[in-house]
């Protein structure tokens, strides 16, 4: 008993470390003297310190630096290493020179590399952070977080030293055991990272709630976001959907989105068809490895070809219409506030009405102008600013604006058509122009330069074009939209599709084949340039899923560079 008496003093120097350091079980006794010894001059605020100094830390730009203190400062002892990612060695390809036998030396260095290769396969397994660099600047680009419980104080600590990284492009959580709350908060701290992150990769991570859609809000920058072996059902696709496009809602910055490895069944892969409708930004969409069967096949395959409106969808489109043609009228040139529209100075020209008003504008304008300078084309735009300053904002006629006194320039009358049309060209010919820009942006910019789809864009959001206000088809009493010919890469791999849904997207493939033929497809997109229905419930010699691989070989860009090559080889051999 008096050596089971002398054991308490030996756990004494740990009385203090609850209050200390909570976190740290596992220290050894050094590490226990070195705990104590820290906080001895200021040991009553020592946890006052710990959520401040946090806080306060300001970041260094280099990750693991930053890291490591600020898991110190949060009171973490053994926390992950941030590594650089490995890259995968070339396979060694033997040389007939070399002997068959090996030698001693050759022995021993495999040896060494046999026991080096078993720690390596240890050390795989150690929680790590995995960056990738710049080659350039040795700036962090990606971020790999492989097999290790991501909590909460841990994201704490990514808000504060990711936003120092300036060239963060990509980040990949795998199997990291998010949960809907801590989800929450690492889409919180997506905006706080920097402007060049478009990539988020969260795979391996399913989720009760299946809250995936909130990386896909309407105010989102992601542009690539990868959702594979997250058990989505039918329900989790139904948000997917609605967050891609919604009658009065719909992403513009995803351009890729996977879905592969996943439980979506027909009822699901209808709801991203919805989703399909109206989104005009999607280029890449995978669900390879679900459950997806004839039914939702159809749904898919009718979305990429000219489909019908429902009636909620042609009230909507009539409401639409009805504010863009009241808009383009009060942006019209008669909002002009100092004057008469262009349309009625024309028509009191034609009609050789002179109204006293005009009469008075005139005299005190011809007053204010110098004689000589209506002469003077080239000086024709300073009279108009001139004029627009003293408040008349119309153009200076005589008594009475005959039609032959037009030409004439006595008096300071000058007139200048092409100031009048680059003031009144705002909502018509401009909204035009701006409408084409834009839809290049969306069709084609986004996998340009996912980094910058800003100077893609030209004007306002509000003035971006509405899908439901593109060129329809009326027939037999119903209205028909063109069908999404954005979406140009579909992956369908290993799902349950029979010969019924080959035939439906033979349909599609045939009348998107037919279109990007016709003259109105060179001001668009033409539709899809890569399909895959492989390893799906019908032969591989079946005539539908042979036509289609005929009609997709053109379309291909990836074939059409293997054939150019192919073709430069037989050529030059």
């Amino acid at each position: 008993m008096s050596g089971e008496a002398s054991a308490p003093p030996v756990a004494s120097p740990r009385a203090p470390r609850p209050g200390i350091q909570k976190s740290s079980g596992a220290v050894t006794r050094k590490g226990d003297r070195g705990a104590k010894e820290k906080p001895t001059t200021v040991l009553p605020p020592v946890g006052e310190e710990e959520p401040k100094n946090p806080e306060e830390y300001q970041g260094t730009g280099v990750l693991e630096v930053d890291f490591a203190e600020l898991c110190t400062r949060w009171g973490y002892t053994d926390f992950p290493k941030v590594v650089t990612r490995p890259r995968p060695h070339p396979t060694f390809v033997p040389s007939a020179s070399t002997s068959e036998k090996p030698t001693v030396e050759e022995q021993r260095l495999s040896g060494s590399c046999s026991l080096n290769s078993l720690e390596s396969k240890y050390e795989f397994f150690r929680p790590t952070i995995q960056v990738e660099l710049e080659p350039e600047d040795k700036s962090v680009k990606e971020i790999y977080i492989r097999g290790w419980k991501v909590e909460e104080r841990i994201l704490g600590i990514f808000s504060k030293c990711l936003t120092s990284l300036s060239q963060l492009q990509a980040i990949n959580l795998w199997k990291v055991g998010l949960t809907d709350k801590t989800l929450t908060t690492f889409i919180a701290l997506l905006p706080l990272c920097s402007s060049t992150l478009r990539k988020v990769s969260l795979e391996g991570n399913p989720l009760p709630e299946q809250s995936y859609h909130k990386l896909m809000a309407v105010n989102s920058t992601i542009a690539h976001l990868s959702l594979r072996n997250n058990n989505i059902d039918d329900h989790g696709a139904q948000l997917l959907g609605q967050a891609l496009s919604t009658l009065h809602s719909c992403n513009r910055t995803l351009v890729s989105l996977n879905l592969g490895f996943n439980h979506i069944g027909d009822e699901g892969a209808g709801y991203i068809a919805d989703g399909l409708r109206f989104n005009r930004s999607l280029l890449w969409l995978s669900l390879a490895h679900n459950r997806i069967q004839d039914k939702g096949a159809l749904k898919l395959a009718e979305v990429l070809r000219p489909f019908e409106l429902t009636h909620t969808e042609v009230v909507e489109r009539r409401r639409l219409l009805l504010e863009k043609g009241s808009q383009e009228r009060s942006r019209s040139p008669s909002t002009s506030r100092h004057g008469d529209s262009k349309t009625e100075r024309e028509k009191n020209q034609l009609m050789g009405v002179s109204s006293f008003a005009m009469v008075e504008k005139d005299k005190t304008q011809t007053t204010k102008t110098p004689k000589g300078l209506g002469k003077k084309k080239e000086k024709s735009g300073e009279v108009v600013k001139k004029e627009e300053k003293s408040g008349s904002g119309q153009l200076p006629t005589q008594g009475t604006p005959k039609k032959e006194d037009s030409t004439k320039a006595g008096k300071g009358k000058v007139t200048i058509p092409e100031q009048k049309l680059s003031k009144g060209k705002g909502t018509k010919t401009g909204s035009k122009e701006k409408r084409s820009i834009l839809l290049e942006s969306e069709h084609l910019g986004q996998n340009l330069d996912c980094s910058r789809p800003s100077k893609y864009l030209v004007g306002e959001t509000s003035e971006m074009v509405n899908p439901l206000l593109e060129p329809v088809e009326h027939r037999d009493g119903k209205v028909f939209m063109p069908g999404n010919k954005v979406l140009l890469h579909l992956n369908l791999l290993r799902n349950r599709i029979t010969e019924v849904g080959l035939e439906a997207f033979l349909t599609t493939v045939q009348y998107q084949a037919q279109f990007s033929k016709s003259k109105s497809a060179s001001k668009g997109p033409v539709g899809l340039l890569w399909l895959s229905l492989a390893k799906n419930c019908f032969s591989p010699q079946c005539p539908a899923y042979t036509t289609i691989q005929e009609l997709m070989l053109p379309r291909d860009p990836v074939s059409k560079v293997k054939h150019k090559e192919a073709a430069a080889v037989a050529s030059s051999t």
